[in-house]
């Protein structure tokens, strides 16, 4: 019986008690011994990844899991984080659900609303109503950032789609070191500093293991589903520096050896076939032998930060499993442990330490990175790989996630059920996908999916459960068919045959060029046999389609992210040309999309003060941090504002005259006088008190940390300050004026221009 529902009442009611007769409804009960459910979710983990896949990173702890549970080297995902986790968590196909992209991306279409719809109902959902306990640690990425304030809407948060406890962060990515954190409905800071042993990894699963401890003093008899999904190993790459100076020197022989060195212990492992065929360098990517020594240097750095941060994350799921073991609870447990995508090459070819994608922002210079190396896998960097080093954690697999050929979507899945599952350290090869893992579960507890789930008829589940595969070593996959697509690259599974093609962003799909593999017998789809079978082809593809108009993946969406946002964008309604709105100080800082935008446009701030002394100070406005943001700020009776464009790129304002205590209205006001450049004056009580320029506003404001007003948090846009550096008077209110000034300001610039 679900919760959610009204029961009605059993008894029988008359005029007097003692006429009547009472009835307790019974709260929904679970199967005696029902195991607890753990999801564990890595992110960006390359199918070689893991020692006990082929790499030669330490992971003593998930290959302990291996060695006790089943590995299967032909489980497949989305090839994105957001469209995985939906699938992972309702059992049905992305593009059904709503999420065909990452969240938060509203295309207009079913397909794409960035949050998943109530007629996927998550496990979560469908388990608390069957009696369990419900939490959530980590990554969500399935609620649009417009959503991400304090005015919600909380429906789509974690303690909107059933779970009753969570601790994490909201976005897709985040620092390790000084991370984005939400408590269940509202934001918190980390517990500790940077400096005094804080990492993102640590934390939550300090969090996960606190949740079970408490529900199992709680109610000991009582199953919980936890959903452990780390932030870990999504750049940026953080690790503590002992981890990371581990490796040192372990990758200098470069990522052509490293390759083939996996590749053969992969084959040792019987993790891929003997026959496996290790296909060439990717495109793009370069002999290492033809880098120069500096390159070398800078690239061999980067993946060991990679391999101290996934050394790291190991020795965490190891205490969580350890905490199992230790309140005798890993045996009734059926772990699953499992990636999102393919290993990530957002790095580009060289990869990063300002900014963890190639192509935010300012571009690094090769210089400027190699000058910061050790700064790599610390807080004061936000590093991401090569795609060279990249290619290595998808060994022996092609291209990479976001690519729906191997290298993006066959990843690592571990299953550990000691209760069930007897003869561990096995492989399976079965074909399956991400949305196998809900039927599993709900087949394993007896269960089936509510056909409607608070009023709203669901769909039908799309996966296949695996429960098979614990017993049947070698048998034939039960999975009919699987399509894929991901931002145009399409790709359809049938029998052990896989077709599959790249599509360019912006051009015709009739451009596309499909492939042919016969994945049952060639693993890393290196022999194309498109030419040799056309007919074959041609009914894979039109399956492609059929299955295509089945799951809701239509209109396909080709564009690139600049034309997809811009389309957007212009079918909105257009937007006044002076908008004036009006912020409170508030801990509930605001993501991008709800900040002001102030890109390439005059606008003005306006903040009321009142300060008892001159020595009150602290930030009035700021939105970003330490790779990026800007922000207004009181420092040393001064008023000074600062736009951290990127590293070594800052353009800075202060005042020319100390600010008066009391009552005090401060402004900023930026005048364009380019297309990426202007003006920027500061004024007191009306009066101009400062002036400088600004250059690449075309930037300012774009940043993915939070807007935050009498606060800077998680780290500081200055290096003048330490965050949060609250400000320490009374703020009252900050008005922003975007588009154009106040009209007091107006009057006062022409004033000023007339005195000149």
């Amino acid at each position: 019986m679900s919760n959610w529902k009204k029961e009605k009442f059993q008894g029988r009611i008359s005029a007097a008690v003692e006429d009547s007769v009472p009835h307790w409804p019974q709260p929904a009960k679970p199967q005696e011994g029902a195991p607890n459910i753990v999801v564990i979710l890595l992110d960006d983990l390359g199918f070689a990844h893991l020692g006990s896949y082929g790499s030669d990173i330490a992971t003593p702890h998930i290959d302990a899991l291996a060695h006790g549970g089943l590995r299967y080297n032909n489980f497949h995902t989305t090839a994105v984080c957001s469209p995985t986790r939906a699938a992972l968590l309702t059992g049905r196909n992305p593009h059904a659900t709503g999420v065909s992209f990452v969240s938060g991306f509203d295309s207009g279409f079913p397909n794409t609303r960035g949050k998943v719809s109530k007629e996927t109902a998550l496990l979560s959902e469908i388990l608390v109503e069957e009696g369990y306990n419900t939490f959530a640690v980590g990554k969500w990425h399935l609620v649009p950032a417009a959503e991400h304030s304090a005015a919600g809407p909380f429906d789509n948060w974690p303690l909107g789609r059933g779970f009753e406890r969570y601790y994490g962060f909201l976005e897709g990515a985040t620092s390790q070191w000084n991370p984005d954190l939400v408590e269940d409905n509202r934001p918190v800071q980390q517990p500790k500093t940077v400096e005094e042993g804080y990492h993102l990894t640590e934390d939550l699963t300090d969090r996960a293991i606190q949740y079970i401890r408490d529900q199992k003093s709680a109610a000991p008899d009582k199953p919980f589903f936890a959903y452990v999904a780390y932030g870990a190993t999504h750049a940026p790459h953080h690790a503590p520096k002992a981890y990371v100076d581990k490796y040192k020197g372990k990758y200098d022989k470069g990522w052509d050896v490293a390759r083939t060195e996996w590749f053969e212990r992969q084959k040792s492992l019987g993790i891929i076939p003997q026959d496996a065929v290790l296909p060439p360098r990717n495109p793009g990517v370069k002999a290492w032998a033809d880098l120069t020594a500096d390159e070398q240097k800078l690239f061999a750095r980067q993946q060991e930060a990679f391999a101290g941060f996934l050394e790291h994350t190991d020795e965490h799921i190891g205490r969580l499993v350890d905490f199992l073991k230790e309140i005798e609870q890993l045996d009734n447990t059926l772990l699953v442990l499992l990636s999102d995508n393919g290993a990530c090459a957002m790095g580009g070819d060289e990869g990063t330490v300002h900014s963890w994608a190639e192509g935010f922002g300012l571009k690094e210079s090769f210089e400027e990175k190699l000058q910061r190396i050790d700064e790599i896998g610390t807080h004061l960097a936000n590093n991401h790989y090569p795609a060279g080093w990249a290619q290595v954690g998808n060994t022996p697999l092609k291209w990479y996630k976001s690519f729906v050929h191997a290298g993006g979507v066959q990843d690592p899945l571990i299953i550990h059920y000691p209760n069930v599952i007897k003869k561990g350290g096995t492989v399976r090869s079965q074909f399956h996908f991400v949305t196998d893992i809900v039927p599993t579960v709900l087949e394993l507890l007896g269960i089936e999916a509510p056909d409607t789930y608070k009023g709203v008829s669901q769909q039908p589940i799309h996966g296949t459960s695996l429960a098979y595969t614990f017993e049947d070593a070698d048998g034939p996959s039960r999975k009919p068919a699987q399509y894929f697509e991901m931002i145009g690259n399409r790709g359809i599974w049938k029998d052990g045959w896989k077709a599959v093609a790249i599509h360019k962003p912006n051009t015709p799909f009739a451009q596309d060029e499909w492939e042919l593999y016969h994945v049952a017998e060639d693993f890393t789809e290196s022999r194309n046999l498109a030419a040799e079978q056309p007919e074959r082809l041609r009914e894979l593809v039109d399956l492609w389609w059929a299955e295509a108009g089945r799951n809701g993946v239509l209109p396909l969406d080709g564009r690139s992210i600049i034309a997809k946002v811009r389309s957007i964008e212009s079918a909105r309604p257009a937007k006044q040309d002076v908008v004036s709105r009006t912020f409170y100080p508030t801990s509930f800082g605001l993501p991008f999309a709800k900040a002001p935008d102030i890109r390439n446009k005059p606008f003005e701030i306006n903040a009321s003060l009142n300060r008892s002394s001159t020595r009150d100070e602290g930030v009035i406005v700021a939105q970003g941090g330490r790779f990026g943001g800007y922000s207004l700020y009181v420092q040393h009776n001064r008023l000074t504002f600062f736009y951290n464009h990127s590293y070594g790129v800052q353009y800075v304002v202060t005042s020319d005259s100390e600010l008066p205590a009391g009552a005090v209205t401060v402004s900023f006001r930026f005048a364009k006088t380019g297309d990426n450049e202007g003006v920027a004056t500061l004024y007191a009580n009306g009066a101009k008190i400062g002036e400088g320029h600004v250059g690449h506003t075309g930037y300012l404001g774009f940043s993915n940390e939070q807007f935050h007003v009498g606060e800077n948090n998680p780290t500081p846009v200055s290096p003048t300050y330490a965050s949060p550096f609250r400000f320490s008077g009374k703020l009252n209110n900050v008005v922003y004026t975007l588009g154009g000034y106040s009209a007091d300001l107006e009057s006062l610039l022409a004033v000023e221009l007339a005195t000149e």
